[in-house]
């Protein structure tokens, strides 16, 4: 018999009986969650009412119609979320349609499509999302990390068994040298395997630079610690050595964890809607194209339907174009809040467009350290050069602008305003 790979074992004695577990492999292979999910509703409710699965699909479809529509009252009754028994309703319904036993009458269910945790639910601002990296440790800020910058989906990070996950091959533009670890381009490009796809089918997004540090960070802290990272070691490892990939649970517990301890009582799953929903600001500014946004969460559109035929390999120039688009975008994703230019570089920069402003050539700002001179200096300097030093020649003038108008009277030109509230001043050779 077959190993059943999902978790949980309360149920696991209905998988003795072949015909469902046919039916578990079944849903199984279209995915796994989905089986341990169906498989524990349906146990919950052959318990509930002694019954086996094969006892309760033999009966006919009149009682089973009847059956079903007690048990949403029942289920009603005790106050149970309409979209939670929707769920539970699709589960019988899939072990019924197995045996053939296919119940068109419709069941109504009260409040089916409202979700009561999503009704105060929001994605976060930048800074609150600050807040929520900073709440966690290395390891959980890269996972907050690859969600809300790369809009990665929690199971890529590690699959549900934790069998499979994101390694470091995925990461082609990471290098891992001795101790430490570079990046050869930033925003980097995060390679999401059919494996680990929902849709099932290859795709890439983009880290972000700040998301780059911070898997720099835990990175090279567990290279200090002596292990030695290969193209197929893990990004996320468990604290346990029981398997090499974290699972999904263990993914989400840790994000739900810094969102905890930040305040918030929001599902993981928002920080994917923050990727969603901060890129579709930045396509407002015309920062990004929909179709690349479509594209980095894993959707099948436009981009993957035009390139599924070369092995889902998009042309050098429109990967580039994609990494310039979302580069744009970081300031719509990134929590970090760009440095202040020092004083010094400020005067530098004074300095040097004044210097341009009076005739200087950036050969000689550069030749002659122009911008490191005195204050006096600098003022002879630029009155030598825009005035002249020779008295015969004095065709320019510096004066305020409260002066302009007499000179103007006179014949004189304008020539460019200075940042110090006065103007440059020629007169007509």
């Amino acid at each position: 018999m077959t190993k059943r790979k999902g978790r949980g074992t309360a149920y696991k004695p209905l998988l003795e009986d072949k015909e469902v577990k046919r039916w578990y492999d079944n849903v199984a292979r279209g995915s796994i969650v989905t089986a341990d999910v169906y498989l524990r509703r349906l146990g919950n409710f052959c318990r509930g009412h002694e019954l086996t699965p094969r006892k309760f699909a033999a009966k006919s479809k009149k009682e089973l119609y009847k059956v079903l529509l007690d048990y949403v009252t029942e289920l009603e009754d005790k106050e149970l979320t309409g979209s939670y028994i929707t769920s539970i309703l699709k589960a019988l319904r899939s072990w019924l349609g197995h045996n053939d036993k296919v119940i068109q009458k419709k069941i109504k269910v009260r409040d089916s499509g409202i979700h009561p945790t999503l009704k105060d639910e929001r994605v976060p601002t930048p800074q609150e999302l600050k807040g929520i990296f900073l709440s966690g440790d290395k390891k959980t800020r890269v996972m907050c990390a690859l969600v809300a910058h790369s809009g990665l989906r929690i199971q890529t990070l590690g699959s549900y068994t934790g069998d499979d996950g994101l390694v470091v091959g995925d990461l082609p533009e990471m290098k891992v040298k001795g101790d430490s670890i570079a990046f050869e381009k930033t925003p980097t490009i995060v390679v999401v395997r059919h494996e680990l796809s929902k849709a099932g089918q290859r795709y890439f997004s983009f880290l972000s630079e700040e998301g780059c540090e911070y898997l720099k960070d835990y990175l090279e802290e567990r290279l200090r610690n002596g292990e030695k990272m290969k193209m197929d070691s893990p990004i996320l490892t468990p604290k346990t050595a029981r398997k090499p990939f974290i699972s999904t649970t263990k993914v989400s517990h840790a994000i739900r964890g810094a969102l905890r301890k930040s305040g918030f009582q929001w599902r993981p799953y928002v920080l994917r809607s923050y990727f969603d929903t901060q890129l579709m600001l930045a396509e407002s500014k015309g920062c990004v194209l929909r179709d690349y946004r479509t594209f980095w969460m894993g959707h099948v559109g436009d981009i993957e339907h035009r390139y599924t035929t070369n092995k889902a390999k998009l042309p050098a120039q429109v990967v580039e174009d994609m990494r310039e688009a979302y580069s744009r975008s970081q300031e719509f994703l990134q929590t970090k809040v760009p440095e202040l230019p020092k004083e010094e570089e400020l005067k530098r920069v004074f300095r040097t467009e004044l210097l341009r402003m009076s005739g200087f050539t950036e050969e000689e700002i550069e030749k002659d350290s122009l911008c490191n001179i005195s204050d006096e200096e600098l003022r002879d300097i630029i009155r030598n050069r825009l005035v002249g030093a020779n008295p015969n020649n004095n065709h320019q003038k510096v004066v305020g602008m409260d002066q302009i108008e007499r000179y103007v009277t006179e014949g004189w030109e304008f020539v460019t305003a200075l940042p110090n509230n006065k103007v440059i001043l020629r007169y007509p050779s």
